[in-house]
């Protein structure tokens, strides 16, 4: 296990298992060197213990490269809840995840991801304090990540256009929280919108709402289009696929868009400038650092433009030195890693 890519130094790695609630999860804790691990909590039916633990770490260290990236006060982690959210997700179970997340002590404080809600981070709270993730006045987890992710795209877009979002066409995969905000920000902005979801009501409500064209979901990644967003579920774009990809941008607000390090070489080789996930959907992550008696809503959209900022460094370090956009943000994240290790320990 200490040997497997997947493991890469991370700090804990715990298997959680309550009979009574039938709670099986696995929390993973890459780094607390700048802070306690934050990261969110994904419930899903994985096929194996071994997809879960996989699942735990990638994410727990892309969250330890984003917070970095970002200059936040936080490490990078990550829990997975084995099972159904539809089904068996119930009080006792989150009651179960809570105490888990007591016996860490802090270590690791938790936010809503796939297939848990703010809402169940409340109830978590009831039992621990380190449930972290605040609603907004209508109830919605997802602002900041999807106005991060504009930033970030407008930032790709400049970038490669030298222009901005006016007149761009924008093929936007995955209509829920943060893919349909994006698209309304889009819009606004003055893009052409292409859209794709597994719900063909919602894709349809988005193309009555923005005039938008609907693409089969398997589809939209090879439309010729300037850029694609990937706002589903990651593991998309692998070496093999990116001569299908129809976008010479792509900016979306998916965790873990490549299938593994190697596509982002082969993304650099095609032309194709992609934004690392881990800088284009932090927008989550600063607003839990903004989280606390002080909230503002404005300020943390606010924050999230420096996105813009972060993502064009990238871009602009990336194509000066031939390199992918991946090996420039994860240099950049690990070099404020081992500085704030360094300085701590003089």
């Amino acid at each position: 296990m200490f040997d497997t890519a997947g493991f890469d130094a991370h700090e804990r790695l715990v298997h959680v298992h309550d009979a009574a609630s039938g709670l099986k999860a696995i929390i993973a804790v890459h780094s607390t060197v700048r802070g306690p691990a934050v990261g969110g909590c994904r419930m899903m039916p994985y096929a194996s213990l071994d997809a879960a633990r996989d699942d735990a770490l990638r994410l727990s260290r892309a969250m330890t490269l984003k917070t970095a990236i970002c200059e936040l006060p936080f490490g990078g982690g990550k829990s997975v809840v084995i099972g159904d959210p539809a089904t068996d997700k119930t009080p006792a179970l989150l009651a179960a995840l809570g105490r888990a997340l007591n016996e860490l002590g802090g270590l690791y404080q938790m936010a809503e991801d796939v297939g848990t809600t703010v809402a169940d981070m409340a109830v978590i709270r009831r039992t621990s304090p380190y449930a972290r993730g605040m609603a907004d006045a209508r109830g919605d987890p997802t602002p900041a990540t999807a106005y991060g992710v504009f930033q970030a795209l407008q930032a790709a877009v400049r970038h490669r256009f030298g222009g901005d979002l006016g007149g761009i066409h924008v093929a936007v995969q995955g209509l829920g929280n943060v893919g349909w905000r994006l698209a309304g920000y889009l819009a606004e902005a003055g893009a052409r919108l292409s859209v794709a979801d597994v719900d063909g009501g919602r894709a349809r409500l988005a193309a009555e709402r923005w005039d938008a064209d609907v693409i089969a979901p398997d589809a939209i990644h090879a439309l010729a289009a300037d850029v694609f967003a990937p706002c589903a579920l990651g593991g998309i774009i692998d070496g093999d696929g990116v001569a299908d990809l129809g976008a010479p941008v792509i900016a979306g607000g998916a965790n873990n868009q490549l299938a593994d390090d190697h596509a982002a070489a082969a993304l650099t080789r095609a032309g194709i400038v992609w934004v690392p996930d881990i800088v284009a959907n932090a927008g989550g992550v600063i607003d839990l650092a903004h989280e606390g008696p002080d909230y503002e809503a404005a300020r943390v959209l606010t924050d999230c433009e420096r996105i813009a900022g972060i993502t064009l460094d990238v871009l602009e370090r990336a194509g000066a030195k031939d390199r992918s956009t991946l090996d420039v943000a994860q240099d950049m994240a690990q070099q404020r890693v081992r500085a704030t290790a360094t300085r701590d320990a003089a």
